[in-house]
This record gives C-alpha cells, structure tokens and sequence, in this order.
C-alpha cells in the first residue's frame, strides 16, 4: 500500500511538470511580453496596498486593546516605577517611528504607482536628507541610553544600607530555596562540597555567621518600604531570577554569586486590592473555572525564566511583602539553620 501511494505521488509530479511545460510552450505563441504590468495593473496594486495599510492599522489598534488589558499592574517596587517610565518612552518612540514609517510606505506605493511614460527620479546625494535621518535617530537613541544608564546606575547603586534585608535566592533543576541572614545581617559562606540531603544550599558547617541563618521553601516574605538586597546563586545551570511586578531579573550562574536590590513600595494585600488586579484575575478564574480547575488569589511570583531544563515551567516560588511587623513575626517563627558545629 506504501509502495502504491509513492507511485501515485511521483507520477503526479511528473504529471504537474509536465503541464507546467506545456503552459510554458503556449506563452510562447502569445503576442506581447505577458510579464510586463500595464497602467490597470499597477493601479490596482497601489490600491491594493493602501487597502493593506488601513487594515494593517487596523489591526494594530485591535491588538492593542484587546491584549492591554492583560499586561501587568503597575510596578511594585520604587525602581520598578523608573523602568516603567523608561518602558512608555520606548513605547511611545517606537510606535511614532513605525506609524510614520510604514505610513509613508503604503501611501507612497498607492501614490507613485507605476504609469507609462513616467520616470522616477533618482537622487544620487542630499545632504539634508543625509543629516536629517542620521542626527534625528542619532539624539532620540542618545536620550534613551542616557535615561537607560541613569537609572540603571540608581538601580545598582552599593550604597551601604544598614538596615536592608539579605536574603540569598538559590537556584537547582527544579526549584528555588530562600536564605535569609540571621541577626548578625551576614550570610555564612557556602561550599558546593557539602551538599547533600541535609545541606541542599551547601552551607559551610564550620563558618559561625552561617549558625543563625534561616532557609526556607515555597515561599518567601520581605517587609514593603525596605531594601531587599538578594545574593543569588545556581548549582547547576543558568537560571534566571525573574520578579516580574518588582521589575526585577537577575542571572544564577552556577560558580558564581550575582547580585540585584530593590524596594518593594506595595504589599500583597494592597495588591489584591488594586482595581486593575481585580480584573485581571478575574479574567484569570473564569478561564480556570472553564477548565473544571479552583479560583487563585493574587501573588507575587519569583519565576526562572531561563528554559533550564524539562521541569523549568514547575520553578514558580511566592513572594509575600508585608508590613515589617507581619515580616518579623513570620521571620521569628522560622527555624534557624542546624550545622555540625552548631551541634
């Protein structure tokens, strides 16, 4: 049956080509180049683009109001706020320039259609053309980095902060685990050698500053209004700390320790409250209710978004931000870390 069916394939390609020959045999009886477009032709053409450009547009603003409305609430930390700013400018120059751009292309193609007897004009050099699109993108490209650098340099800013929050985020194939420094504010040193079923993070059993540390799972607390300061490892492969409300992402490279700050400006429950939130989950239940599945509250979510491995979609970890008075009562109930000398 196999054998027929590639039998019946080939002749049929042998039989297209040969039609295909024969078509091509008979233009050449024709009189008149068939190729060549005529006045009606290029008319309908133009017409034909400036119709692809209106729903082009079209489209576009469909798409903007049907998807705006699934994008994220507004950012939940103080720089998150500066890189949403930095966001809508981009936004904002990029949606000029392509308006504009691809504007000028379906018009002039409807305009400037092809007509007998008319030649295009060819311009070999304009120096004002020349300045104009080269100085233009030139000082709207240099605003935005100057804004990007400026605001990334706040973002990184070392500047001590005696009362910040260390919590170190430590990444494996599949899942995240939370250290916090205990009350010396330092975190004891780690050593990959002494991982095992005890010591998933590879705590150093010998280093005192590690005596009072707290690691927890699934989720993790930080007070709203005060900087978090996260140190993050992998023990693996590239992961990828990703806190989208926060505005935040960080690379865990395994055999090394990267750093990233923020200050979270809304709590968990003033984020349920949101009426933007609202709505959006709403959005989100009644496609769950759809699929037989329960209703879920709003979190804040610690996601790996580097694809690390075939359990990369099971990494998501919540992150609750409360009032520093909720963070250090749920903080005194956690258990600090057991090492050999603590023994």
């Amino acid at each position: 049956m196999k054998l027929l069916i590639l039998i019946g394939l080939v002749l049929l390609i042998i039989a297209v080509h040969q039609l295909m020959r024969v078509i091509e045999l008979s233009r050449e009886f024709k009189k008149g180049n068939e190729w060549s477009p005529t006045d009606s032709d290029n008319s309908f053409n133009g017409k034909l683009m400036l119709i692809v450009g209106v729903l082009f547009f079209g489209l576009l603003l469909w798409q903007i109001d049907r998807w705006e409305d699934n994008s994220l609430p507004s950012a939940a930390s103080v720089h998150g706020l500066k890189i949403d700013s930095l966001w809508n400018i981009n936004m904002w120059v990029i949606t000029i320039a392509s308006v504009l751009t691809n504007g000028f292309l379906f018009y002039f193609s409807y305009k400037y259609s092809g007509k007998k007897g008319n030649k295009a004009t060819y311009l070999a050099h304009d120096n004002r053309l020349e300045m104009a699109w080269t100085i233009v993108p030139a000082i709207v490209l240099a605003g935005i980095i100057i804004f990007g650098l400026k605001y990334w340099n706040e973002i990184t800013d070392r500047s001590v902060d005696p009362n910040k929050v260390t919590i170190e985020l430590y990444a494996k194939q599949f899942d995240w685990t939370a250290r916090y420094a205990g009350k010396d504010k330092v975190l004891g040193l780690t050593d990959y050698r002494q991982i095992d079923g005890g010591n998933s993070v590879g705590m150093d059993t010998l280093d005192a500053a590690g005596f009072d540390d707290i690691i927890v799972k699934s989720e993790f607390h930080i007070p709203v209004n005060k900087e978090i300061e996260f140190k993050m490892r992998s023990r693996d492969v590239i992961h990828g700390a990703y806190m989208p409300h926060f505005r935040a992402q960080m690379n865990c490279v395994p055999g090394m320790v990267t750093e990233f700050r923020f200050t979270p400006n809304k709590t968990t429950a003033e984020m349920r409250k949101d009426p933007y939130v609202i709505q959006l989950m709403a959005g989100i239940n009644e496609a769950r209710a759809k699929k037989g599945e329960e209703p879920v509250e709003f979190d804040y979510m610690l996601l790996c978004n580097k694809i690390c491995g075939s359990g990369h979609s099971n990494m998501p970890m919540t992150i609750v931000v409360e009032s520093e008075k909720d963070y250090n009562a749920w903080l005194a109930k956690q258990k600090v870390v057991k090492t050999i000398a603590a023994k």
